[in-house]
């Protein structure tokens, strides 16, 4: 069983920066594909970003540019760094974990991100 614990969402103005934080549980963090969705009132989640244990990413189109996703294995948590905000972000954030062997998805419990002025 993976745990995963988010934190740093909060309330910020059109054009502002936050960096969320998710820690991990686990011996194998580096093995694991750690991703970023976001779900939106009355919306889908939807893929952020994701960060393969090789380190390679990939974003969304709609925050290319925007939002970095990166990972620190020494400390087994995964960030990611937002900037120019739009209101449109707004939705609470999930940590990912897919976990080898197989694929054994993890959720975290969300960090509320909202956007306004």
């Amino acid at each position: 069983q993976v745990q995963l614990v988010e934190s740093g969402g909060g309330l910020v103005q059109p054009g502002g920066s936050l960096k969320l934080s998710c820690a991990a549980s686990g011996r194998i963090f580096s093995l694991y594909t750690m991703g970023w969705y976001r779900q939106a009132p009355g919306k889908q989640r939807e893929l952020v970003a994701v960060i393969t244990a090789g380190g390679s990413t990939n974003h969304a189109d709609s925050v290319k540019g925007r939002f970095t996703i990166s990972r620190d294995n020494a400390k087994n948590t995964v960030y990611l760094e937002m900037n120019n905000l739009k209101p449109e972000d707004t939705a609470v954030y999930y940590c990912n974990a897919d976990v080898p062997p197989g694929r054994n998805i993890y959720w975290g419990q969300g960090t509320q991100v909202t956007v306004s002025s």
